[in-house]
Order: C-alpha cells, then structure tokens, then sequence
C-alpha cells in the first residue's frame, strides 16, 4: 500500500456534511467549527442524538436536517463557489452499513472527499491526530491502522516540543515575510532610480549599489533565517521575542546591502537566547515521611542538580545527607511564634537565586501541598515571574499507618478516609469531623494539641466520637525511631504524657487501627522500624541507599551514609488492664 500524500487544507468558510448522531458526529463538529468549516449534521429526528452532540448543536447553532441521507445532499447543500458541491462529507456510523458504501461509491465519482468511520477502504482522506500551537500544527496518522496509537505518538512528540515554539514560528513568519516585503521594496527603489537617472534626476549621490550587490544581500539574508531553522536547538529558537524581531527586521534595512564586517554582532547572540532559557528556577518538591528509599527518582534527581535547597526543618537527616557538599542549605528557622517571618525569609532568599539564574528547591517533608503551604509559595514565586515545578511526595496521612500495620480503608470496616489538620491557623482549634463508624480520620500535626483535639471529637455536638474508638499515634514514621501508640480515644491523651513526645507524629482515628494489631491494653507502645529492610536481602540490586550511592558517589559528591541498618524493634505495654 502506498503512502498517503499529507496535505493541509484551508477549511475556511467550507460546507462539511456529517452523518450521524453518535459522540464521533460530535467531535467532528467541533473540528469543523475550530477549523472555520461550516458543519452540516444529517440524522432523523427520531435519532438518540448524543448529549455532547446536542450541546453543540444548541452552542454553536449547527444546522441540522432532520431526516435520512439522501443522495442531492452532495450537490445541493455546499457554497455557491463550487455550484452546492459540499467540501467533505464524514460519516460517522462506521463502514458495515451498505450506506455507508454508497455514500463513498457517490462522493468518489463526484471527486467530494469522504471519510468513513472504521473503514479505511471507504475513505478518501483520513483525519490526522493533530497538536497545535498557534500557526504550528503537527500532524500524525497511521494510515487508518490506529487511530488510538496515532494519539499517542504524536502526545509524545507534542511533550518533547518547547511551550513557546508555535509563538516561535509566528515570529520567524513575520520576519521572513517583512524581509521579503524589505528586498521587494529594494528592487522597486531601484528601478525607481533607475528611471531618475535616465531622465537625469538622479536620486542617490555617492552611494552605488548595483543589482548583484542587492542580489547577495537578499541571499544572505535568507539564508541566515534558513540556517538558524535548521541548527538551532528549538528551544533556542522558542526564547526569540518580539524585541529580538524588531532589532532583526532593523539591521537588514534596505541600506545595509553591503556585506558586514568581521566584527559584526550577530543579529541574534545565540548566548543571549539561551541565558533565557537557563533562568532561575524554583521546584517545590516533598520528601516523603522520612526513609530516603522513599524518595521519588524525581525529587532525587532535583537533590543533586539544585544551586540552593531551602528545606523545613523536619525533613530528616538522612534525606538532607544527600545533598552534595557543594549545595548549600538553608533550614527554615520555624518555631512557635516564627513561622510567618521564616516563611518570608525563604521566599526572599530563594527569590534571590532565582534572579541570579540559580535552581532553588524549596524541600518540604512529605507532600508539598498537603499542609506544607505549597500553593502559598507557588503563588509567591508566580507573581514574581517564575512558574514552580512540583515535585509529589509520599504523604505521611497514607503512608505512616502503613508502616504502622493500619490499612486506610478495609472492607467491611472502613470505604472512606479523611485527613485533617489538627492545627488551624494562627494555631487555632480547627472544626472536628462529625464521627462516622465507617471512616478513618487521619490528623496531621496534632500531637501538640492534642489535649483540645481528643475532647473536641468525644464531645462532638452533633455526632461524638466513642470514648472506645481505637486510635494510634504514629511518630516519625518509617525513620529508625519510630514510634506507634495503639489505644483509644479514652486513653491517648495519658499514653502520650507518659511515653512523651517524639515530632513529626500524627493519629490514626478508626475502626480500622485494630484491623491488623490490636491493643488489649489501655495501650501498647511499638519502637522501631524495620519495615524496608526487606530490600537489603534482593540480591544483586541491593537496597535502596545502595543504588543511590552507585549514583551519587562521584567526584565532589558526599558518600551516602546509611543510618538505616542494624535497628531494633520492640514493644512494651503501657497502664494497666481494663
């Protein structure tokens, strides 16, 4: 089978004919709308017209005959311009139908392009998965063999593509189009002179400029534009704005024919360009709950190639050990009191590198938006002029009970989670949840208010909490020393003013805390944590701290220390029997 010949049609104030009432019919609407057609739908009124298909049909006051097909259709219902012939026809009930193949028998005697759904055989022209960006449009197609597989090709070219090349193209069209209005406008003044100096009126003195001279100049001129098209890293060509246009369009006036110099300035310093791309910039990324295996590969990456690291103070020791030596960090230095000054102090020292072209990684403990103020300082930095990266972590709220053997939902026992804070703002009480027997509640920085929080929840106005309802406290999950409380909500507040405190912890509050491990006593106390150890014993691949130090052991970079080898785990029972 021979390839098929790609071309793009000007659709503008074209009559396309669709058939059909289906979600295809739809979509082939909007493509004629976006593309200046003008859709024609054809389907009975006694049709099952689709709900996306009627939505347009009301927005866009598509016309639609009410009733079958019928064969004058293709030469009665297009523009004037081509005697009522339509330009295209879609049909859209797929190729089984014997209408179906007597519309294409009909459209190709009469030359009309048509494209049937599912039906490769029956069509005449095929529709491209297209990406577009402003005047760029990328097109792709699998010649009717895929059309789901074309979709996906041509999102991975589209993501492989700078944000800015469609504006990039507009801008190299304008000055390949002002160019060649400039020599245009040099060959009239030419002739012009010309004729002056026939009639002995010469209007240029001392200056010669003759056809072979402009000549070079127009070639020159256009084969710069085509060089840079053709070498030029695209995302270079994506940072050209409007002011480098002008200054392009003014240095190849009309009286610049001659060549340049040796020492001419480039028009577009390529240097330039890419000190524009390679600004500051700002990734806000999470931690995880604490293991340094429980980094995301991306958020790594972002360890080792950031400028600056501004991180919250809980992010764990062994995570900040893999920062390279030569990145500086700067903890932010909150306490009780403090917060909205070290907030402001990290936004203006991570602003700072920013405009000093340097890349920042704001590093927050867990996930970056889940109570970490993440779209604050996103905004921050957005209305400062720079678009943050962000980098997910693994959430505390999910993964602690985890290493607490605590399922955040389980059948019968729980179908719905809910994770609040148990500081509000300004350190004020936040509203408790109302209690529901089938729900877990997870309460992220709660441990330090917990004496307001527990009574809040048993005293409840509406729906209060059982006294009996188990719970646990889960303390600096997943790190050696971390700690589970298992007990209720009757005796929590006790627990934890005898055993202390050991931040960043947060409680587990639901039926499901005694799914797995149950706490007969008032309550019982687990240290330690031995949960990932499993990967030291995966033979040739190592654990996960092994496969980063293969990666991070490089010249200038710190050797990973693993803290996480060797720990123990215990449990003691805590009160007395009920």
């Amino acid at each position: 089978m021979s390839p098929a010949l790609l071309t793009a049609v000007h659709s503008t104030s074209h009559i396309h004919l669709i058939i059909g009432s289906n979600p295809l019919a739809g979509a082939r609407c909007s493509k004629s709308l976006e593309v200046g057609a003008t859709p024609i739908l054809i389907a009975p009124e006694t049709a099952n017209i689709h709900y996306g298909l009627a939505k347009r049909i009301e927005e866009h006051g598509i016309e639609w005959r009410k009733r079958e097909f019928d064969d004058g259709d293709l030469t009665s219902l297009g523009r004037d311009e081509t005697d009522h012939v339509v330009d295209a026809v879609f049909v859209t009930s797929g190729g089984k139908s014997t209408l179906a193949t007597h519309i294409s028998t009909l459209c190709r005697r009469l030359r009309i392009p048509v494209n049937v759904a599912d039906a490769p055989s029956l069509c005449t022209f095929t529709i491209l998965s297209t990406h577009t960006s402003g005047p760029l449009q990328i097109g792709v197609t699998t010649s009717g063999k895929g059309c789901k597989l074309a979709s996906r090709i041509k999102r991975e070219i589209a993501s492989s593509l700078p944000a800015e090349l469609g504006d990039a193209v507009d801008r190299l069209g304008t000055v390949r189009r002002r160019i060649w209005e400039q020599d245009h406008a040099v060959e009239a003044a030419t002739e012009l002179e010309a004729e002056d100096d026939e009639a002995g009126q010469s209007a240029v003195f001392n200056k010669l400029v003759t056809p072979s001279d402009a000549e070079a100049a127009k070639a020159r001129r256009m084969r710069w534009l085509a060089q840079i098209c053709e070498y030029w890293p695209l995302r270079r060509l994506a940072a050209i704005t409007d002011e480098d246009v002008d200054a392009i369009l003014q240095s190849y006036k009309h009286d610049s024919a001659v060549a340049p110099s040796a020492d001419t300035k480039p028009v577009l310093n390529p240097a330039t360009l890419d000190a524009r791309r390679n600004r500051g910039r700002i990734i806000l990324a999470g931690s995880g709950p604490g293991h340094p295996d429980l980094l995301t590969t991306a958020t790594l990456k972002a360890i080792r190639s950031a400028d600056l690291i501004l991180a919250d103070k809980l992010v764990p020791a062994p995570v900040l050990e893999l920062v390279p030596r030569r990145t500086p960090i700067q903890i932010a230095r909150k306490f009780p009191g403090n917060a909205d000054a070290a907030q402001d102090e990290l936004h203006r020292l991570g602003l700072e590198a920013l405009n000093e072209g340097k890349t920042v990684l704001r590093l927050k403990q867990g996930d970056p938006c889940l109570y970490g103020r993440g779209a604050e300082e996103l905004e921050f930095f957005r209305t400062h002029g720079y678009e943050a990266t962000v980098l997910p972590g693994i959430t505390s709220s999910l993964s602690a009970p985890l290493f607490a053997k605590i399922p955040a939902t389980h059948r019968g026992v729980s179908d719905q989670i809910l994770i609040c804070t148990g500081t509000g703002r300004k350190g004020a009480p936040p509203n408790p949840p109302a209690y529901l027997s089938n729900q877990t509640v997870v309460f992220l920085m709660a441990l330090h208010r917990l004496k307001e929080l527990v009574p809040s929840l048993t005293e409840h106005k509406t729906d209060p909490y059982p006294t009996s309802t188990p719970c646990a406290v889960i303390e600096r999950a997943s790190c050696p020393d971390q700690r589970v409380i298992r007990t209720t909500l009757q005796y929590v507040n006790a627990a934890v003013e005898e055993e202390g405190s050991r931040p960043p912890g947060l409680l587990v509050v639901g039926a499901v805390c005694e799914v797995l491990q149950k706490a007969p006593q008032k309550w019982v106390v687990e240290d330690g944590f031995q949960g990932l150890d499993v990967l030291d014993d995966m033979g040739e691949g190592g654990n996960g701290l092994d496969r980063l130090r293969e990666h991070l052991v490089t010249p200038g970079l710190e050797e990973v220390r693993d803290p996480f080898r060797g720990g123990g785990h215990g449990v003691r029972v805590g009160g007395v029997a009920a």
